[in-house]
């Protein structure tokens, strides 16, 4: 059953009359704020609206939050803050009133196998007391059911719950010497520093084919561990290839990896369950015991919501209070719309709006009150039918007095506030302006982007496009899928729609990538450095550098700040990073090239009176206006079309919004020859006057002949469509099955699942 949204508190919609009970920003110029000043109510639930790049982040994580860790950092030793990671203080003339500020975003939870959803929320722990208290027969203490104590443990798998198996062809060429290349992992290749020490190490001889290796040969080169070793006259140490790639490549998270090496281990290695322990991780003795015929494994594996209902049969007096405590984690897990998850389920792969809402649960319990609670974008990944769900949890937290800050471009999240502040009027350098402040009717009446797009709605098609044939998914199983079979049209428009963990990634992701033609734009992150930007990441730089290098007669070199044209001090990063030991490090920019990251000689060289940092300081709009044809305005197109027409050339990945980051990938993957694009939700982070650019773009790759399928829950890209396929009817246990397909009219017209439901009232409103 929905919950219904609480009440605001009395007077919760009236400005504060206490100079004490508003946040006073004033003369804030972080990134692209131009110089604002305003008051932020106290205890009240502010959202914070305006395009992307209008510089809501920039306000509410980049000053406000910022500044109040800063400010908490202080507080500690010198000797502490050594070991904390460095806050600088942001571009702002004064901040007053500030409390404490939890930020609750959309990071990916934990590094590793090891964190999972129970973990993570402590509820493993309370199980793992409750076991080691009722269980039979009897096992230890608590530290005995823990996978990731020795105590505990699997001894054969050493907690992880699987084993992995190589495949020694994708790592090698029999049939090959290692002159001729017979190693294929990334980075092995001829003369790399990796090949050098095996070549060298005097174990094998670097001309013999792979497969005339003598036994022991080819134990040395494959097993050997590390040793000390003289490799061409340098001591060194020598690893087989085997334990090598195990230490660089699969003792990490994948998600740590380039996307190359990423796929090489997908390629290379299987994973199992482990024999010992079946997957369930822990050794014998944990496993035994049991209440009421269910170890800790089975109960971890359970789906939340049926956890919760046999952790509350359990009725032990001796135990009641945590059992209370353990009880109500589990049933605030299922309130926010993640009952269909398990407490086994790993971290790593849970998404962006996964992740925020798990995290949520930590403070619901919370006793703290007059903290500041700052998300970002809450209903990320989030069907219509749980929005509902997260305004009344965001209202809780309110109510208990906290201060709440919301970065939201949903309606029905905006709807709930006390106090909207709208940022603009456009992005990037026509952005960072305060546009309004105040409640949702004046907003509606304000005449600002926002303002007048608040209540816009996308029509469904008139006529939908008709299919040239049909994608074929048999039998899908995976995860929760209930051996689904799915015929998906191609050359038209596809929404695959359904609740949160309904099964509409595991269908589309389980079945398709992979097949010719088909590119995948998903949202895992990108990784990069503080020397990636857009330029570099789409090729653009190598246009660039290529007019440049044939404008002035110069080889294109001189113009990467990462070769032969960096400056030598900042090494072409622009800055200086200076570590002052147990104070926290600063940086700078650097003296010597101005924050210009190129040497004095690659800067006299120019194109059409620009030099190259000037170039690379351009946004994306401007730079259209600087390269008129050739590859370059190809490239940038493309960013324009994807909304990115704010991003600065040079602007670093690491500053990029999870939206921003998907959007680059998709402007980046429009460049292949392609027949199939499948898209995980583009309208993350994009305003309800972006989304109409982004319906534009997807018909546009429709009408070139592709065929487009789209998972998502934004209501005006479903409408859209030519096509849905909606999953469900509810999450996990309760999903995986296809409950709807046809036109989008058709589904308003004539179904009863949740998705129709909400899309009719959308579309009626």
């Amino acid at each position: 059953m929905p919950l219904q949204p609480t009440s605001p508190p009395a007077g919760g919609r009236a400005a504060a009359a206490d100079a004490h009970d508003v946040i006073e920003v004033r003369g804030a110029r972080e990134n692209n704020l131009a110089d604002i000043s305003l008051d932020v109510p106290k205890r009240r639930l502010t959202v914070f609206t305006g395009v992307s790049g209008s510089g809501k982040s920039s306000l509410v994580f980049g000053t406000i939050a910022a500044e109040s860790r800063r400010l908490i950092n202080e507080t500690y030793t010198a000797f502490v803050q050594g070991f904390m990671p460095s806050v600088g203080r942001p571009d702002v003339d004064a901040l007053h009133n500030l409390s404490a500020a939890i930020v609750v975003d959309q990071e990916r939870m934990g590094a590793n196998s090891r964190s999972t959803v129970g973990t993570a929320t402590d509820a493993h722990a309370m199980l793992r007391i409750v076991f080691s208290r009722l269980g039979e027969p009897h096992a230890g203490t608590s530290s005995a059911f823990s996978f990731n104590n020795a105590e505990g443990m699997c001894p054969r798998c050493e907690g992880l719950g699987r084993a992995s198996r190589i495949d020694l062809d994708e790592l090698l060429d029999r049939d090959l010497s290692l002159d001729e290349g017979a190693i294929t992992v990334p980075n092995f290749g001829v003369g790399s520093w990796y090949w050098k020490v095996i070549a060298g190490s005097g174990l094998v001889d670097p001309a013999v084919k792979l497969r005339d290796y003598t036994e022991r040969q080819w134990d040395d080169f494959l097993n050997k561990p590390a040793t000390k070793v003289k490799s061409s006259g340098i001591n060194t140490t020598y690893e087989g290839l085997l334990v090598k790639v195990k230490r660089l490549y699969l003792d990490r998270d994948t998600e740590s990896l380039q996307p190359h090496i990423r796929a090489f281990v997908d390629r290379a290695v299987t994973f199992s369950a482990c024999e010992a322990c079946g997957g369930a991780r822990l050794n014998p003795a944990a496993l035994a015991s049991r209440i009421g015929g269910l170890n800790i494994a089975d109960c971890a594996a359970m789906q939340i919501s049926d956890l919760a209902g046999f952790v509350r049969g359990i009725g032990e007096p001796s135990v009641a209070p945590l059992l209370a405590t353990l009880q109500g984690t589990l049933d605030s897990l299922v309130e926010i719309g993640l009952g269909y998850l398990s407490l086994d389920r790993e971290s790593t792969t849970l998404s962006g709006g996964e992740a925020q809402r798990v995290k949520m649960v930590r403070h619901l319990g919370s006793s703290l009150t007059d903290v500041t609670y700052v998300f970002d974008e809450p209903t990320a990944g989030l069907h219509p039918h749980d929005i509902a769900r997260m305004n009344d949890l965001l209202l809780r937290l309110r109510d208990k007095g906290n201060t709440v800050l919301v970065v939201e471009h949903k309606p029905e999240t905006i709807a709930i506030a006390d106090h909207v502040v709208d940022l603009g009027p456009g992005a990037g350098t026509g952005g960072g302006h305060l546009c309004y402040t105040g409640d949702l009717a004046g907003l509606r009446a304000s005449g600002t982007l926002t303002g007048r797009h608040l209540d816009h709605r996308a029509r469904l098609r008139e006529k939908a496009r008709r299919p040239s044939g049909h994608l074929t998914i048999k039998g899908a199983d995976l995860h929760n899928l209930k051996d689904v079979d799915a015929e998906i049209p191609l050359s038209v428009l596809t929404v695959v729609t359904g609740v949160a963990g309904s099964g509409k990634s595991s269908l589309i992701h389980g079945s398709l990538p992979g097949r010719d033609g088909v590119v995948v734009v998903d949202q895992s992150p990108i990784r990069g450095s503080r020397r990636s930007n857009p330029a570099t990441y789409t090729g653009l730089l190598d246009a660039i550098r290529a007019a440049f290098a044939k404008a002035n007669g110069v080889k294109p070199a001189l113009f990467s700040a990462n070769s032969e044209g960096a400056c030598p001090v900042c090494k072409g990063l622009g800055l200086v990073y200076t570590d002052l030991a147990m104070m926290a490090g600063v940086a700078s920019v650097c003296e010597q090239c101005q924050g210009r990251r190129y040497t004095d000689e690659v800067l006299t060289y120019t194109l059409r009176g620009k030099d190259i940092s000037q170039v690379l300081a351009m946004h994306v709009d401007q730079a259209r206006e600087f390269f008129t044809a050739g590859q370059a305005r190809t490239v940038l197109d493309r960013l324009a079309d994807v909304g990115l027409g704010y991003l600065g050339l040079g602007q670093p990945l690491t500053t990029l919004s999870g939206g921003e980051r998907q959007r680059l990938k998709l402007a980046t993957r429009m460049a292949e020859k392609a027949a199939v694009y499948i898209l995980d939700e583009p309208a993350t982070g994009l305003h309800l006057a972006d989304v109409d650019r982004l319906l534009a773009l997807l018909d546009r790759l429709v009408d070139d002949g592709n065929t487009v399928i789209v998972i998502e829950h934004h209501q005006a890209v479903m409408a859209h469509a030519d096509w849905i396929i909606d999953l469900g009817p509810g999450a996990g246990a309760d999903g995986g099955e296809i409950v709807f397909t046809g036109t989008p009219a058709d589904l308003v017209s004539g179904a009863d699942t949740l998705t129709a439901r909400h899309l009719r009232d959308y579309v009626g409103g």
